[in-house]
C-alpha cells in the first residue's frame, strides 16, 4: 500500500490506457480528456543582461484570464503575468540537424543527484522525464529510489523507455503534462513495488535540445519548416494557428508578455500583414525585416524572443508552472525535496516565488517581527539563491549557461497536526 501527502486531493476515478513505445516497457498515458496541452524540456533561448520586469507568479495566476478572442484556436491568456521577462541566450546554432536522434545532456546532473542522496526511501517524480539523462543518473547514484517519469512528449518517452529494462522493477513512465502530477501519482504508484512514499519531485524546464534540433518539431529559427511547436503533439493548438489566427493585439501582447520584445506591435503587424505564414523560416523572416536595422545587429537572432514567446504561448508553459510547483510540495513526504531547474527569468521568478511562499508559509506579518498570523512554513530552502552551472560544465555544454537549480526540503507536520 502507497501513501500520499494529506496535503493533496486526489482523483480514484483516473482511468488509465497502455500504450508501447518500446519493446518491454511500460508506458502509460492519462485516459483522454485530461492531456490539455504540453509541456516538459530544457533548453530555451534567453539574453543575459537583458532588463527584467517583475511579474506577480501566484498560484491563482491561471484562473484569471483575459476575455479578449483570438480567433478559432484562441486560448485566453492570465491576465496576472504582466510582461514576463526573458533574458535569453542565442541557443541555436547553425550545428543542428533537422534528423537528430533523441539524445539529451541533462544539465546540473551532479548537483540534482547530490540534491536526492539523502531523501528517504521512495519514488522520485521526474515531471519534465525528456531523455532520461537525469532519471538515469539518479537511479544508478540512488539505489534506495524508485522513478516515476513523467512528459508528455512522444518522442522523449520512447527515447526513456530503455529505463524500465536497465532498472526492472524501479521505473514507470507516463505520459502527461506535469501539472496533472497528482493524478498521475494516484493512478499509477500502486505499479510501484513496495510500500512506496514520494520522497522527490524534479522539474527540468523549457525545451529541451533534441526538440530544437529535430527540425520538423517547428522549434527553431536555425531550420525552415512547418510552424509547430507543440511539445504534446496531440494538443490542438500550434504555433501556425498563433501567427494566424491572433488578431494584431493580442500577438503583440503574446510578444511582450513572454517574450520582452521592443518591437512586438511591428513584428504583430508584420505578421499579420503576410498571413499565412506557414514555416519557420518566413516567420523568422518577418521578424527581422520588422525589427530596425540598428537593432538586429546586437543581441543575438533578432526572431529568438518570437520564437519563444510563441513557444510559451502554444504550450501555456508559465500559466501551469505556479499551481504545478505548489502541488508537487504537497505531494511530498518529510524529508522530500523539490528541485526544478530554470533557465529563463520568468520561469526563474515563479520557481523562487512559489518556494519562497512554501519557506514562510504565506505570513503575512511584518519582516523581522515574530508570526502572529498561523503561517506555517512547508519547506526549508537549500540554498538560498541557488546553484548555477560550474565553469567546466558551461565550456562542455554552453546551452547551460542560463540554468539556475532551486531546490527545497518537506518539513514534518507540526505536532498540532499530527497528534
Amino acid at each position: 500500500m502507497h501513501h500520499l501527502s494529506t496535503h493533496h486531493q486526489t482523483n480514484t476515478n483516473t482511468k488509465t490506457q497502455d500504450t508501447t513505445a518500446a519493446s518491454g516497457s511500460l508506458i502509460r498515458s492519462l485516459s483522454a480528456g485530461t492531456m490539455e496541452g504540453p509541456y516538459s524540456a530544457r533548453f530555451p533561448s534567453s539574453p543575459i543582461g537583458e532588463k527584467s520586469r517583475r511579474a506577480p507568479a501566484g498560484r491563482e495566476a491561471a484562473d484569471e484570464r483575459s476575455a479578449r478572442g483570438r480567433g478559432p484556436h484562441h486560448r485566453e491568456r492570465s491576465t496576472r503575468h504582466p510582461r514576463r521577462a526573458a533574458r535569453h541566450h542565442d541557443l541555436e546554432g547553425p550545428h543542428m540537424a533537422g534528423d537528430t536522434p533523441y539524445a539529451h545532456r541533462p544539465v546540473m546532473v551532479d548537483e540534482v543527484t547530490r540534491i536526492f542522496e539523502s531523501v528517504p526511501p521512495g519514488v522520485v517524480i521526474d515531471a519534465t522525464l525528456g531523455g532520461g539523462g537525469h532519471a538515469r543518473a539518479l537511479l544508478t547514484a540512488q539505489p534506495h529510489l524508485r522513478l516515476l517519469g513523467v512528459d508528455q512528449d512522444d518522442a522523449a518517452l520512447a527515447a526513456s523507455a530503455s529505463l524500465t529494462d536497465e532498472f526492472p522493477g524501479r521505473v514507470t513512465l507516463v505520459r502527461a503534462r506535469f501539472d496533472r502530477l497528482a493524478e498521475v501519482a494516484a493512478a499509477h504508484l500502486d505499479e510501484i513495488e513496495g510500500d512506496v512514499v514520494i520522497t522527490g519531485v524534479l522539474f527540468d524546464l523549457g525545451v529541451s535540445s533534441p526538440q530544437l534540433d529535430q527540425a520538423d518539431r517547428g522549434f527553431s529559427y536555425r531550420h525552415d519548416a512547418p510552424l509547430d511547436m507543440r511539445m504534446d503533439r496531440s494538443a490542438s493548438l500550434s504555433a501556425a494557428d498563433v501567427v494566424n489566427t491572433y488578431d494584431v493585439a493580442d500577438l503583440a501582447a503574446v510578444l511582450r508578455d513572454f517574450g520582452d520584445e521592443r518591437f512586438a506591435t511591428r513584428i504583430a503587424r508584420a505578421i499579420v500583414a503576410a498571413r499565412p505564414v506557414t514555416t519557420t523560416g518566413e516567420l523568422a523572416e518577418l521578424v527581422r525585416d520588422a525589427i530596425p536595422a540598428p537593432a538586429r545587429r546586437r543581441g543575438g537572432h533578432p526572431a529568438k524572443r518570437t520564437f519563444q514567446a510563441v513557444r510559451i504561448e502554444v504550450n501555456h508553459e508559465l500559466d501551469i508552472l505556479p499551481g504545478t510547483l505548489d502541488r508537487a510540495i504537497d505531494l511530498l513526504a518529510p524529508g522530500g525535496r523539490i528541485a526544478v531547474l530554470s533557465y529563463h527569468s520568468g520561469e526563474d521568478r515563479i520557481v523562487k516565488d512559489r518556494l519562497r511562499q512554501a519557506e514562510t508559509g504565506g505570513c503575512v506579518c511584518p519582516p523581522g517581527l515574530p508570526c502572529a498570523c498561523g503561517a506555517v512554513a512547508l519547506v526549508r530552502l537549500l540554498k538560498r539563491g541557488g546553484w548555477t552551472p560550474t565553469s567546466g560544465e558551461l565550456a562542455e555544454n554552453p546551452r547551460s549557461e542560463s540554468a539556475r537549480l532551486r531546490a527545497a526540503e518537506r518539513l514534518p507536520a507540526p505536532e498540532s497536526e499530527t497528534a
